[in-house]
Order: structure tokens, then sequence, then C-alpha cells
């Protein structure tokens, strides 16, 4: 297990502290038991054919084994976010085109390992692969499959889906240089809670999380507007989108149905 040092522990106290403005309570007012996740989501994803993009269904990303490389998601970004194949969950809609190519006997056993009609955690699909020796990035199979809910990488803590969220990652040196004035595109209220964070760098990128929606993302009661997962359990926590409908970003807490594992 890697140590913290105080430098280390004093960073995430600065970061927890950042994100109960944006929460608008305490991270420890939430279940510290749930399992959380952070998705990313909106039309950026479909029109880019990210959600059939090859590298999700690759044995290795379907086991944890490596993460799925994001899309070029913040300008600022200096890496592009990492994506969880084996706890993000994949749509097999009946009637896809390129379901014809995939083995009857591959389908049942999808069908039988869906936590509800046709959606699966890539963990549960992974097996299934191996054994029916089905290579699901082969463009016949093209449309049989998409990802539903893409889900950052994250240690399934609320803090550690803020992190993936926000792009905060780890350290003051990690945070990305976002190219916005919050004097004029943070409403008021946002800038007067977050003056209360010290550290002026962690200040100007959450605020680019509180803006209009222009050349920021603006802050969605994800709880209230609903979420990819509403009718599964699960708890919207707090999300962002841009005012195009390109990008949403979601913390959810998820259910035990929905978490897993399959059984």
């Amino acid at each position: 297990m890697t140590d913290i040092t105080a430098a280390d522990s004093d960073w995430d106290r600065q970061l927890a502290d950042g994100f109960a403005v944006l929460l608008g309570r305490p991270l420890d007012a939430f279940d510290a038991g749930a399992v959380y996740a952070a998705e990313v989501d909106g039309n950026l994803l479909a029109e880019t054919g990210f959600r059939q993009e090859p590298a999700w269904v690759r044995p290795a990303a379907l086991r944890g084994e490596e993460s799925v490389p994001g899309l070029w998601v913040y300008d600022a970004g200096r890496e592009l976010p990492r994506f969880d194949a084996a706890r993000s969950l994949f749509d097999f809609p009946a009637g896809a085109p390129g379901r014809d190519a995939l083995p009857p006997a591959f389908l049942a056993a999808v069908g039988a390992a869906c936590f509800r009609p046709s959606l699966i955690r890539g963990a549960d699909l992974a097996p299934l692969v191996e054994e029916h020796g089905v290579d699901l990035a082969d463009p016949a199979c093209r449309g049989a499959w998409s990802v539903y809910f893409a889900r950052l990488v994250s240690d399934g803590t609320l803090f550690g889906a803020l992190v993936a969220a926000l792009q905060t990652g780890r350290g003051p040196a990690e945070l990305l240089e976002f190219e916005f004035e919050p004097e004029e595109e943070v409403e008021e209220s946002w800038r007067e809670g977050l003056a209360g964070v010290a550290h002026p760098e962690l200040r100007h990128h959450l605020g680019f999380f509180c803006t209009e929606g222009e050349s920021g993302l603006m802050p969605v009661d994800c709880g209230s507007t609903g979420h990819r997962l509403d009718g599964d359990g699960c708890a919207g926590v707090m999300g962002w989108e841009d005012g195009y409908g390109q990008l949403e970003v979601n913390v959810v807490r998820l259910s035990e149905q929905v978490a897993g594992p399959h059984r």
C-alpha cells in the first residue's frame, strides 16, 4: 500500500473542501459505505463513435487489467480521462445490427448475465467473450453492442468519483489550466462559495464547473433531472454539462444491483 504523506493528506483535504462547495455539503454527509461512480455522457460520445470504440471490448479491458483511453473532453486536458470497461455497462439491444454475426449461445449467455434486459457489466461480459471465443471488436459485430454507462476509472468512493469527474488529479501539478474568466463567467453565488478555497489554481479549476455552460460546464442536480441509471435504484449526486448538449459528467451512487458483482 502506498504511504500517504502529510502533504498528500493536506491536498486531499483541500480537494474535499472544494468538492463540498460544489455539492453544498461535506463529503462525510454522504453514505461512506456506498459505491460511487463518475460517468461521461452526452452527444459527443455518439457523434465520435466512442460508445462503440473497439478498445472497450479488448479482453484485458473487460477484465479490468487495462483502462480505455478517453475522449479529449476538456480543451485544457494534458491527458485524456481514462475509462473502466470492467465496471462500465454495456447494452446488447434486441434486433440491433451486428447481432447476426454473434453465436446464438453467446447471446443467450449474455442475456442470462444481464442485471436487467440488455444491460451487462463489463466484468460479467469478460468471461463470456473468452468462453465463446468472440471478438466484439470485429467490424461484422458493429452495432450489436454499445457502452451504455461509460464509467471513469476511480476507486468507488465519493471522493474518488469526484476526482475522476472533475479531473483534478491528486496533486496541484495535475490541475488543468482552463482558459476562462471566473470573474465574468462564474455565477456570483458560486464565486462566494469558492472564495473559501485557499489554493488559487484549485479555485480556478473548480470554477470551470460553475459557469453558464459556454466556455465551461454548469452544475446540474442530476438527482432531480435524472440520469441513465435513474430507474435502477441508483441516486444522482451531482452533474455538470455544457450548454450545447455535447458533454455531461455525472457522479452517481450505485445500487447494489448495478455495482455488482453479478450473481
